[in-house]
């Protein structure tokens, strides 16, 4: 730690608080300060769609930590406030207040931002992203008995806020350019559970649209589509993906490329500066190959390596990717990557409402999407992890176990 006498961290969400809490606790002393452009003590962000939008929890519930652990623990927020600008030359970050932050080494943890539509009419009033907790008063209030929610995109995101809306008695469609809900992540078995579940909730899924036009009188009222069809609306959510924050990275010289570029190690092209979460263009060493992730999980754990390697305590960064998504009573679990496969196999049937989709190259195993199945959600970690070698005909099966169906299993 010689030589390390100010941290700055910038950004306030997952991979920041982590980082923090994970450089105090591995015993750095120096000045510690994280730099966030939202209001609020930093936050969890996967219940803003969930049980926060429906109003279950309390936004104290989402902090990560109250305001006295920060001071207990010496750590400066600067919250509401927008970094302008890296200087990297002179180790210096320039803030929106105009305060001057000298660094020893700052971490990146700018996150990622909604992606847009550009559509006719798409600048009017009423129409929402949800991205943080100042998007959700607005869309809270819209979601009121009856109301005439339309989302635009089929993700995690719009499926997870179309499941909110019906809870809330709101009437729902969500449109979908693909040909299937969450097509770009999930295999058509899953996706087609989904609309299935999403169906008998009262939920109108419509796959196959265009949007052509967005109009109203003031306000958004009605989505005109490419075949000519209409949908009278309340209240619109755009849920079309997110893009990674790298403008200040960008204008700081650093590597960019679809995220800022890092090594396993977490640190950019500039030997002072780290990235870590939603931000960052990465290696996957387990599946070698370089991802950009949006996971908790991820931002979770290249924060902890990242406020390591900062300090000198050289720890790289392999984890094997798992992402959920909460939707009525269902629960998606995916472990791993499953691009590059050769193989899918599915383990058991959808009309129980638990079952798993599988995949491998070479019959090792790549990947697992685990429908309302826990057991092997866990299972898949340790055998994507061990490069296992599976057996098809007893992985097709069930009843037995996943940790059962290796090639060297009796």
């Amino acid at each position: 730690m010689s030589g390390i006498s100010r941290i700055v961290v910038l950004g306030g969400g997952q991979a920041g608080a982590q980082a923090v809490e994970t450089l105090r606790r591995e015993g750095y002393l120096g000045d510690l300060v994280m730099v966030s452009e939202e209001p609020h003590l930093p936050y969890q962000r996967p219940p803003l769609s969930k049980k926060y939008l429906s109003g279950e929890l309390t936004e104290e519930r989402l902090w990560f930590h109250h305001q006295s652990f920060y001071d207990e623990h010496q750590i400066a927020l600067r919250l509401g406030l927008r970094a302008e600008k890296i200087d990297a030359l002179a180790r210096a970050v320039i803030l929106s207040s105009g305060e001057r932050l000298q660094y020893d080494r700052l971490l990146l943890c700018t996150g990622s931002l909604p992606r847009r539509i550009n559509l006719p009419g798409s600048e009017s009033s009423g129409i929402r992203y949800l991205r943080g907790l100042e998007d959700i008063p607005a869309i809270r209030s819209a979601m009121i008995s009856g109301a005439r929610v339309l989302i635009i995109g089929g993700g995690y995101i719009g499926l997870e806020t179309a499941a909110t809306a019906r809870k809330l008695d709101c009437q729902v469609t969500v449109v979908e350019m693909a040909d299937r809900v969450m097509n770009r992540v999930v295999a058509p078995s899953v996706s087609g559970y989904f609309e299935s579940e999403h169906r008998m909730h009262g939920v109108n899924i419509v796959c196959n649209m265009q949007i052509q036009r967005l109009e109203g009188d003031g306000s958004i009222e009605r989505v005109l589509c490419a075949d000519g069809s209409c949908f009278n609306v309340d209240l619109i959510v755009v849920g079309i993906g997110a893009i990674p924050n790298t403008q200040l990275a960008v204008e700081a010289g650093l590597d960019c490329d679809n995220g800022i570029v890092v090594d396993q190690f977490c640190r950019t092209s500039d030997p002072a500066i780290f990235a870590a979460g939603d931000c960052t263009n990465h290696p996957s060493l387990r599946f070698d190959t370089r991802v950009r992730l949006e996971s908790v999980d991820n931002a979770f754990e290249q924060a902890k390596a990242a406020a390591k390697n900062m300090l000198g305590r050289p720890v790289m960064h392999d984890r094997v990717p798992w992402f959920w998504s909460d939707q009525f009573d269902n629960k998606l679990l995916v472990v791993g990557l499953s691009q590059g496969y050769d193989q899918q196999v599915l383990r058991g049937d959808p009309a129980t409402r638990c079952f798993s989709v599988c995949y491998l190259h070479g019959g090792e195993l790549l990947a697992v999407e685990a429908v309302n199945s826990p057991k092997d959600y866990i299972a898949a970690g340790k055998l994507i992890r061990g490069r296992a070698r599976l057996r098809l005909d007893r992985l097709a099966d069930p009843s037995v176990a996943l940790k059962d169906t290796l090639e060297s299993s009796l």
